[in-house]
């Protein structure tokens, strides 16, 4: 995204480096998954669908219950950082493992495509309950995972609440994004030493 530009409605972020960590920027700088459409292109973009899987019978139901996990998955992954657990921090590990293993996720099957290569298609419509198991899941395993949590990370930048998985070479990413937050902070670096300059 060009710097200036404006943002679509729900422009969706997926470099996080886990679903769950994903569902989480959904809520910056604004509410994303205020409408159904920006929840399905959510699931699709996620890869928890294949692309192109129909998910015209997802409702507001659907919307309520990702916002709920994603609540309970911030919860969890601010709340491992932090030394105080609190009342509400056991309530969202409830939730998160209730949800793990409520479903099974959605099964997938290949089917030959178009030009007679296999595909991955889904055996039939995905349920709400199976797409939040699979994201309850990967909270779970990222939770669960010694490694994977000490290279969570919250981003550096101005106002920006990601929480991203650091996998960069020594494990020293500042940025949810480099693009975004990373350029916000050097054309602001760079604007703090013009004017002292002129100053």
């Amino acid at each position: 995204m060009a710097l200036g530009t404006e943002t679509a409605p729900y422009e969706l972020r997926f470099d996080a480096g886990r679903i769950c960590l994903d569902l989480l920027a959904t809520t910056h700088p604004g509410e994303r998954l205020d409408t159904l459409e920006p929840l399905r292109a959510w699931i699709r973009g996620s890869g928890l669908v294949p692309p192109g899987t129909p998910l015209a019978h997802a409702d507001t139901g659907w919307l309520v219950a990702f916002r709920e996990l994603r609540s309970h998955v911030g919860q969890l992954v601010r709340g491992v950082r932090s030394t105080a657990r609190t009342g509400s921090y056991d309530l969202a590990l409830a939730g998160v493992n209730g949800l793990a293993r409520a479903a099974a996720p959605p099964a997938p099957c290949a089917v030959p495509g178009v030009d007679g290569s296999l595909v991955r298609e889904l055996a039939g419509p995905p349920e709400c309950a199976a797409l939040l198991a699979a994201v309850a899941r990967d909270a779970v395993e990222l939770l669960t995972d010694p490694v994977a949590r000490a290279a969570v990370r919250e981003c550096e930048g101005d106002n920006c609440p990601i929480v991203y998985l650091d996998t960069s070479r020594g494990r020293r990413r500042r940025w949810c994004s480099s693009e975004i937050c990373g350029n916000r902070e050097r054309v602001a670096r760079h604007r703090r030493r013009a004017a002292l300059a002129r100053a």
